[in-house]
């Protein structure tokens, strides 16, 4: 689903302070736990429910964080698609969908609430679709990397950021 993540962002906000939650700016993307659950926004994307659920068990504090689009995440992988040994067809595809992607630079995309109980990471995320489409292509883009040089995985230890 297409969300606007700003509009909804301010309105989250406004419900915790309703709510008399204390708010913990974390960063984005940093909420991995292996005791973490993730609310089935797709079933129930309203927040306030998880927000409810939160409040009903007690929480005071929420974890909020957002992440706005920037230029850079688009320009970093036009570079990389540039150093692909793909064919020119499929270079023009990934440059053309990565370009259509300019007109969100700035916006939100991605929103994440997440609260502790019993040692438990309860984690509530959107992500518009558009954002979804970026993030499947850098997948797509950082495997052919992979595939052209198979060494180049292993000087980052096997791991890569996606932010």
């Amino acid at each position: 689903m297409d969300l606007n993540l700003d509009t909804l962002k301010r309105e989250i906000l406004d419900y915790l302070e309703s709510r008399d939650l204390a708010v913990f700016r974390s960063t984005p993307g940093t909420l991995e736990d292996p005791q973490m659950v993730l609310w089935d926004t797709e079933h129930y994307p309203d927040y306030r429910m998880f927000l409810d659920t939160a409040i009903k068990t007690g929480v005071k504090m929420i974890l909020f964080a957002t992440r706005e689009f920037e230029a850079g995440d688009i320009d970093d992988l036009l570079g990389q698609v540039e150093d692909l040994s793909i064919d020119r067809d499929q270079q023009r595809d990934y440059q053309t969908r990565l370009r259509k992607l300019r007109i969100y630079e700035g916006v939100t995309c991605s929103l994440e609430l997440a609260f502790n109980h019993d040692s438990i990471l309860y984690m509530y995320e959107l992500q518009p679709d558009w954002y979804e489409e970026f993030l499947v292509a850098e997948d797509d883009i950082a495997s052919a990397m992979a595939e052209d040089d198979p060494d180049e995985g292993e000087s980052l230890g096997g791991y890569y950021s996606k932010n």
